[in-house]
């Protein structure tokens, strides 16, 4: 096979499809918009304090370890698991560590919130057994294509659709398993994983919490952004090309098949195409004359985020690396974020600390904080105004908590928001996801990782199915691999 592959955006997911493309023997190019490579999974340094700028929770690292060694099957990609996945803090002043393995989190739950161990326990083995189910049929497979789809697996998952929680919300699914609402917000949490309401996404999504709560968080060695590092030079040595500051202008299309892309007012030919850019980003600017999936499109957007990256000149040990400071009014901070499109006076913060497993990720004695409180999706708002407001309430917050000002310890601060955020990776409106899950049948409303009315066109990445997170998006390139094996078998 040697076909020409160009691929739009440096994403995990466009990075992951053009190592696995490249090795099927295609001479695969990268162009990326921004100056970095990566997408959202990047690194910036201020004043002597390092971030990851974009994802912070990892996990299944064998993932990245198979596509690592597709390219370098002599250098191993290194990480470790961290002996905790969160610690959660409270408004009435009360803080939990929650640790990670089935029996660990059991434990806890039983011990601080009095939970009933075999209803627990009944709710991690069903997270476990609903995600082992549905890998093989719609994590790793495409849903669009039946010949995909109808494997062997597929009568396991279908018999299991009763267990999955399809008719009730992931609060409601829940709920069917913890009395105290503190357990119940914790498991309701992980909506926010895909830019979702719990209060609307369907119960089968609570799968997201297996990962964590059974399984691990691992800590990449020189942080998040080593997994990107390590994807451009596998890919690298499979002889893929990657240009940053080389933003796409348009997928030309004739007689209904990808013929090229314009990069720099010129046509680059090439008879497969993997965008790995925002869906509706596509479509609506790469190639406007292009019949839309408008069911698809119309579809309610994820969430967007706020985030300071604050450089903190003293430690505190009561803070993890990863901590979580929930709102009084959870439900209340949905609403905001997808119906009125605002943010609330008490919103909940996740506090990433990497120096905390990395030390040289901020000067002696000093952290990098990373402090994220979810958003709507711009849609006009004064996100300057916005922001100021939310920097104090955040600051009050989070003092409160802790027991002291934190202000005086800010030496160094960035921000993002939705607008950066949407100028930065196209995301429509900042949207991080695309569409959200705030339906029951919103997996289903997925762009699937072929394009229908063009042919040679694939789609990659957080915003198309399988879903976002690195997982997903790494699950899409080897739905899409399979694609092109089907469709270019010569």
């Amino acid at each position: 096979m040697k076909e020409e592959v160009i691929v739009i955006g440096s994403g995990v997911g466009g990075l992951a499809a053009a190592i696995r493309l490249a090795k099927l023997g295609n001479k695969v190019t990268v162009y990326e918009k921004n100056e970095f490579i990566g997408g959202k999974v990047h690194t910036r340094d201020f004043s002597g304090y390092r971030y990851d700028m974009g994802p912070s929770v990892f996990t299944e690292p064998h993932l990245i370890e198979e596509l690592i060694a597709l390219g370098l099957d002599q250098k191993p990609f290194e990480y470790h698991a961290l002996p905790e996945s969160f610690r959660y803090f409270f408004p009435d002043g009360t803080s939990y560590t929650l640790p990670t393995g089935t029996e660990e989190t059991i434990k806890v739950l039983v011990e601080e919130f009095d939970e009933n161990p075999q209803r627990v326990r009944a709710y991690l083995n069903r997270l476990k057994r609903n995600y082992e189910v549905l890998k093989p049929v719609f994590i790793e497979t495409t849903l669009h294509r039946f010949a995909h789809l109808f494997n062997k697996q597929l009568i396991p998952a279908i018999l299991h659709i009763p267990r999955y929680g399809l008719l009730t919300t992931m609060n409601g699914f829940s709920n069917r398993f913890f009395k105290h609402p503190k357990s119940v917000q914790l498991m309701n949490r992980y909506a926010t994983y895909n830019g979702s309401d719990p209060y609307k996404t369907p119960g089968l999504l609570s799968i997201i919490a297996h990962l964590e709560l059974n399984e691990a968080i691992y800590f990449p060695k020189g942080g998040m952004v080593s997994i990107t590092k390590g994807l451009a030079e596998a890919a690298r040595s499979l002889g893929v090309v990657l240009h940053s500051n080389s933003p796409v202008e348009s997928i030309e299309v004739t007689n209904g098949r990808v013929v090229g892309v314009r990069v720099n007012n010129t046509v680059v030919p090439a008879s497969i195409v993997v965008s790995n850019a925002d869906a509706h980003f596509t479509y609506e600017h790469l190639m406007p004359t292009v019949k839309r999936p408008t069911k698809i499109l119309n579809q309610e957007l994820s969430s967007s985020a706020v985030v300071f990256y604050w450089g903190i000149n003293r430690e505190f040990s009561n803070l993890g690396v990863h901590n979580m400071f929930f709102a009084k009014d959870y439900q209340a901070e949905f609403k905001a974020i997808f119906e009125t499109k605002t943010l609330i006076d008490d919103p909940s913060i996740y506090v990433h600390i990497s120096s905390k497993a990395e030390p040289s990720d901020a000067p002696p004695g000093c952290e990098n904080w990373f402090v994220m409180v979810n958003a709507p999706v711009n849609i006009g708002q004064d996100w300057t105004a916005l922001v100021a407001q939310l920097r104090k309430h955040v600051l009050n917050k989070l003092s409160a908590s802790l027991g002291l000002d934190i202000e005086p310890f800010i030496v160094t601060e960035h921000v993002n928001d939705p607008l950066r955020l949407q100028h930065t990776y196209n995301g429509k409106g900042g949207s991080i996801y695309g569409n959200s899950s705030n339906s029951a049948l919103a997996a289903f409303y997925r762009h699937p990782n072929h394009a229908p009315e063009v042919k040679g066109l694939y789609f990659a990445g957080v915003t198309v199915h399988p879903g976002g997170g690195i997982p997903l998006a790494v699950s899409g390139a080897k739905i899409i691999e399979r694609m092109v094996r089907d469709d270019f078998p010569n």
